[in-house]
């Protein structure tokens, strides 16, 4: 059943919030737990990195990347903050704030959590059902929330909550942070919050992990006020995204990168249409709400042993019981290209029978 979101907050046995996708790859598996587009980075931004390391005996200056950064975004750049990771958002966010009413909306991303715990804070949370598609109704988070956390699109679940929704949890005193690490997998970004800047408290996260294949360079970055990106900042330890990130945030920022970046959208869309044409095909895989992002959520029964069995025919995929509000009957499948989902649809077809 959904846990309370007004009821006390409770130590947090069960999931744990520190299992991520990394640690189900290895082993010459087919890696369909990490969210992160195969291919990349690509060649010219591979050329870039690697140029940038003839200025590392300089301390890094973000100024270019954070202007890029404000362009794309409409923003003025003081309202940019440039993270190691968003990842690091979290943590700074946990560090910088008092909130008295924390409040997380799962299934999602566990490191806000975990971040905010870790600093001290009480956590309350909001589980999104099944049922309703994992769709937010603005009307239960509880007014005495003061920092309000959400996915969009939300990981796991790929599901994209309108604009709308979200903006309509803000008010003065609340701090709101949407975390938009996917968003840029979606064509067209329609739901996104990243340009707004009328809306009270509103701190909008974003990564460019997924989409560039650069989850071990660390870079990501935040939007929000000025005074906010300034409270945030003073958390930050002097020099915190290295050079050849920055070299990263400006690239992955100007209007080639863009177009690529759209284009990429795009095909995940067609991609994972025929991972979902397949998904249907199989008995006992239910697909709850309207997937968005660059992964999908299943459930079934058994889906722990099922995975250990794809695990044996080669392929690696993200168990759901990590995440609050699900358990050991969900999966998340990252979307690949379709020769890499035939096969491993074939996969999963034999390790639901052999469940079975």
């Amino acid at each position: 059943m959904p846990t309370d979101p007004t009821a006390p907050d409770s130590p947090a046995p069960g999931p744990d919030l520190r299992h991520h996708g990394d640690l189900e790859v290895g082993g010459g598996l087919v890696d369909l737990a990490v969210n992160v587009r195969t291919g990349t980075p690509p060649d010219w931004l591979r050329e870039r990195l690697a140029a940038s390391l003839g200025g590392l005996a300089a301390y890094p200056d973000g100024h270019a990347a954070r202007a890029a950064v404000a362009r794309r975004h409409r923003r003025d750049p003081a309202e940019v903050l440039l993270t190691a990771g968003a990842a690091e958002a979290f943590v700074l966010l946990a560090r910088a704030l008092r909130p008295r009413h924390a409040l997380v909306v799962h299934p999602q991303f566990t490191e806000p959590e975990a971040a905010l715990r870790d600093a001290g804070h009480q956590v309350r949370r909001l589980l999104l059902r099944p049922e309703d598609g994992f769709r937010l109704d603005p009307a239960r988070v509880p007014e005495a929330a003061d920092l309000v956390v959400v996915g969009n699109p939300t990981n796991p679940t790929s599901v994209l909550h309108p604009a709308a929704d979200l903006a309509a949890l803000a008010r003065p005193g609340r701090i709101l942070v949407v975390d938009e690490a996917f968003a840029d997998t979606v064509p067209g970004e329609p739901e996104s919050l990243a340009g707004r800047t009328g809306v009270p408290g509103l701190v909008v996260l974003r990564s460019l992990t997924k989409t560039w294949g650069l989850a071990g360079l660390r870079i990501g970055y935040l939007l929000a006020a000025a005074e906010t990106v300034a409270l945030l900042g003073a958390a930050q330890p002097l020099w915190p995204v290295s050079t050849p990130a920055l070299v990263a945030a400006e690239a992955c920022s100007g209007p080639a990168a863009l177009a690529q970046e759209a284009a990429a959208a795009v095909t995940t869309t067609g991609n994972r249409a025929h991972l979902l044409d397949g998904l249907a095909r199989i008995p006992g895989v239910e697909v709850h709400g309207v997937p968005t992002a660059s992964f999908v959520l299943i459930r079934l029964d058994g889906a722990d042993s099922v995975r250990e069995r794809l695990r044996t025919l080669g392929f690696a995929v993200r168990r759901g019981d990590s995440f609050p509000g699900l358990g050991p009957d969900w999966l998340r499948i990252a979307v690949r290209d379709r020769e890499t989902t035939d096969a491993f649809l074939k996969a999963l077809e034999s390790a639901v029978e052999s469940h079975i």
